[in-house]
């Protein structure tokens, strides 16, 4: 009888992790940030087609080595988020190095646009065709980005889209 209980004591516990809701799913995850393309002229194209399109460009710099700009690269490429990219935007992708470590690869992108400084990555510049930045209070603000969530995103874009 008290091996019994004994077994029991030990099986409640295991029982109650069953019971525990799943952990979140792994976050998505994509490595766009390209090292040594011509970041300028890939912003310039991206201008073109959004003049073109009636879109804006949707420019974001990271880097692949990190894992806030690698988790909003993969929150990007979900169906809701790649469906609101596709129609109201020209994407791309701009390598950053490492921003606190000294290195300031592709720093002239930023200040194309106004921004002096990358306290970190990844940055989201939403920009008109016409090359005006839309949200120069918030480029630097995402470097949380891992702990977003795709609604929160989502609706931070699509407000952006429109502004």
């Amino acid at each position: 009888m008290i091996r019994f209980a004994f077994a029991l004591a030990l099986a409640a516990p295991l029982a109650a992790c069953a019971t525990v809701p799943p952990m979140a799913a792994e976050l998505p995850d994509a490595a766009p940030y390209a090292e040594g393309r011509d970041a300028m002229a890939d912003v310039d194209a991206a201008l073109a087609r959004a003049k073109e399109h009636g879109t804006r460009v949707l420019l974001v710099m990271g880097g692949n080595w990190c894992h806030d700009s690698r988790a909003l690269a993969g929150w990007l490429e979900t169906p809701r988020l790649a469906a609101l990219v596709a129609e109201r935007y020209e994407p791309v992708y701009v390598h950053v190095a490492y921003p606190n470590g000294g290195e300031r690869t592709n720093i002239a992108v930023a200040r194309r646009f106004g921004i002096d400084e990358l306290p970190g990555t990844p940055n989201v510049f939403v920009i008109t065709p016409e090359g005006r930045l839309v949200n120069p209070e918030t480029v630097t603000g995402w470097r949380n980005a891992s702990s977003r969530s795709e609604e929160a995103i989502y609706t931070e874009l699509a407000a952006l889209a429109d502004r």
